[in-house]
């Protein structure tokens, strides 16, 4: 559902009625629902993964931009606030640039600690 605004109340409803259909055809849908952020969005991130969260059951988070952003952006303070685990970091273009997301790997590289 990308380009959703969190503030366009018919389009969140259309989100909210597209989960109802899933948990109709199976009761235990939809299994598993991430949300992609932008990593550098800032505060605003915050808002709109609280918006999500209670219409479309948020379980995960896609973090993207992490490339252009040297403390990280958004990502800590989202998904601690909002106790989501974050499955996947973007760090440039192309498809390989889409990671798995390593908490380890990630606290070492903000810290600038050795691998």
């Amino acid at each position: 559902t990308a380009g959703r605004l969190q503030s366009n109340a018919a389009l969140m409803d259309e989100l909210d009625k597209i989960i109802r259909v899933l948990g109709k055809l199976d009761t235990e849908a939809p299994h598993a629902t991430l949300l992609v952020l932008d990593a550098t969005t800032g505060q605003n991130a915050l808002v709109q993964a609280q918006a999500f969260l209670e219409t479309a059951r948020i379980t995960g988070l896609i973090m993207t931009k992490l490339d252009g952003t040297a403390r990280g952006g958004c990502l800590v303070p989202v998904a601690t606030k909002l106790h989501l685990p974050v499955h996947f970091i973007g760090v440039g273009e192309q498809g390989e640039d889409l990671q798995e997301f390593s908490a380890d790997e990630f606290s070492r590289a903000l810290t600038g600690a050795e691998l």
